[in-house]
């Protein structure tokens, strides 16, 4: 028997609160509670029934995509899936679609990133930092230590000098430890994540670094992928004790990079 899909008010869904957040410039839809959120995103999007892996090979030693006026060749370690808790040696459609957003916004006017401190999360082989940096951000690309060699290649060779309008650098940072000096001089004015929310305690400790890391003209975009609607709940409950969330609508997305199996969403500071 087929399961039935959970019964969705749209009048409801329609009459949801709109707001712009940050330096973000198109309203975006607030989250209200995080368990209707999970459940009208479970409801109209299932995830669970769609494409897994749309945009990207994790077999492939190389993920090559056009971005920026230029073929970026993303380097992957596939073997490296096979050691527990390693996933950010290989790229996730979250990835793709945050980088792919943040030039369609770039593009469209929405988003400015020239001049602007820009700050990445969790950045694993670093697509999303480098898409910043060639759209003229600068950008600081952050991971474990062990996962540093892969990212600062693949940032050598996406943002080189004749390529990039920003900057790029790499440094480790393990999130709820205590922040260096050098994540507040200046503030960020944007944070990128993709994949970042996958269990309970990894929200815990991305929690307490987004709250260090953040100022009251800071912007968050958090990509993810739809995997455990229990864990992204937890993570909702908590950020929006701290901070307005809103979810980015497909429609402001770019439009050859969607999937129902990802989802955006921006933060700010109350």
């Amino acid at each position: 028997m087929e399961e039935a899909s959970p019964i969705v008010n749209e009048d409801a869904a329609a009459a949801a609160s709109t707001t712009q957040l940050g330096t973000y410039k198109t309203t975006v839809e607030l989250v209200e509670t995080a368990a209707e959120e999970i459940l009208l995103l479970w409801a109209l999007q299932q995830p669970t029934a769609r494409r897994q892996n749309a945009f990207v090979r994790h077999s492939s030693q190389t993920l090559a995509l056009d971005a920026c006026g230029h073929r970026l060749t993303i380097l992957q370690s596939p073997s490296s899936m096979s050691t527990p808790g390693v996933t950010g040696a290989v790229m996730w459609d979250s990835g793709i679609v945050l980088g792919k957003f943040l030039e369609h916004a770039f593009d469209s006017g929405t988003l400015s990133l020239h001049g602007k401190r820009v700050v990445e999360l969790g950045a694993g082989c670093g697509l999303v930092g480098c898409i910043a940096a060639l759209l003229g951000a600068d950008v600081i690309l952050t991971d474990l230590p062990d996962r540093l060699k892969l990212l600062k290649k693949n940032v050598d060779v996406n943002v080189g000098e004749g390529n990039k309008r920003g900057s790029a650098r790499v440094t480790e940072l393990e999130w709820g430890d205590d922040l260096d000096d050098e994540f507040f001089d200046p503030v960020p004015d944007i944070v990128l994540g993709s994949d970042v929310v996958y269990s309970e305690g990894a929200v815990e400790d991305l929690l307490t670094t987004l709250k260090q890391i953040s100022g009251c003209h800071t912007t968050i975009f958090v990509a993810g992928e739809l995997r455990n609607d229990a864990v992204l709940e937890y993570f909702l409950e908590g950020a929006m004790k701290e901070f307005l969330v809103g979810r980015i609508d497909q429609g402001q997305w770019h439009p050859d990079y969607c999937s129902d199996r990802v989802a955006i969403y921006v933060l700010a500071k109350k």
